[in-house]
């Protein structure tokens, strides 16, 4: 039985606000910075924590681009966006089309060496892009994928872990199912998409949840892959506006970064439910 004790209720929720004031406070300010101008942030030392008055100027141009009070061109952070929403939807849809394939043929065709053939898609956990993007990207190269679409996605799709995960929960459906489908004449696909999909609605909404948040942030593989200004994502962009000028207009850089965190923001408080779902139902 657990006692309903005043003092630690209180003493919990003081660590939680402690905690929450600890992760806000770098969002506010970075909130507060977008709403000044580049000479009030250069010569105010501390910073101040009110809110300025040229908020709409800042978003303005770092959502549109243009020429700053400084004399500055900067480039609009609206395309960027668009190019990272393309890419996190891409990544995040295949890698869960993949996985689903890849797990439900592990789990329901026997076919020679199967597990075998699982456990060498584990182990590719232990090789990230970091370890083969030399090999990664000479394949992109060599396929004229640099500067596309297909080239920020498609060597990212694959997904060991989202394959496992499937795999995990496709186990613990009952055999009966299987043997259900099987006497109402349903074939494999029938099966997948009929009992599988809905069944499967809370871990793909808590995967896509997290693959659409890793598609979002990729900096290292579009650093490599993209030399046109036009394929830029948002996280490389912000980048270029902190050292693509002689003098950095940190409020265009920080209203940028606050428009980079909407969609992943956006994404988590709309399919939170799901997301929490799909997390203790795996664990289940």
């Amino acid at each position: 039985m657990i006692e309903n004790r005043p003092g630690l209720r209180v003493l919990s929720h003081l660590v939680l606000l402690l905690g929450v004031l600890i992760v806000a406070f770098p969002v506010y300010l970075t909130f507060v910075a977008s709403t000044h101008t580049a000479e009030e942030i250069a010569q105010s030392r501390p910073m101040t924590l009110v809110p300025g008055t040229h908020m709409a100027d800042t978003y303005r141009i770092a959502l549109f681009g243009g020429e700053t009070s400084m004399g500055s061109h900067l480039p609009a952070a609206g395309p960027m966006m668009w190019v990272s929403l393309v890419s996190a939807l891409t990544i995040a849809i295949g890698k869960i089309a993949i996985s689903l394939l890849s797990a439900f043929a592990i789990v329901y065709f026997r076919f020679p060496l199967r597990g075998l053939v699982f456990w060498m898609i584990f182990v590719t956990l232990m090789l990230p892009v970091e370890v083969r993007i030399g090999p990664t990207y000479e394949v992109v190269s060599q396929l004229g994928m640099l500067n596309t679409y297909a080239g920020l996605t498609v060597p990212l799709i694959a997904s060991a872990t989202a394959t496992f995960l499937f795999r995990q929960f496709f186990l613990s459906v009952p055999d009966e199912l299987v043997e259900a489908a099987r006497i109402d004449g349903a074939g494999p696909m029938r099966f997948f998409k009929d009992v599988l999909l809905p069944l499967s609605t809370t871990p793909i909404a808590a995967l896509f949840v997290i693959q659409f948040i890793y598609g979002w942030n990729q900096y290292l593989w579009p650093l490599l892959v993209t030399t046109n200004e036009t394929m830029y994502p948002v996280v490389l962009g912000i980048k270029r506006l902190i050292g693509g000028e002689a003098y950095t207009e940190w409020n265009v850089v920080m209203a940028t970064a606050m428009l980079a965190m909407l969609p992943p923001v956006l994404v988590v408080m709309l399919m939170q439910k799901w997301f929490v779902k799909g997390l203790v139902d795996a664990e289940k």
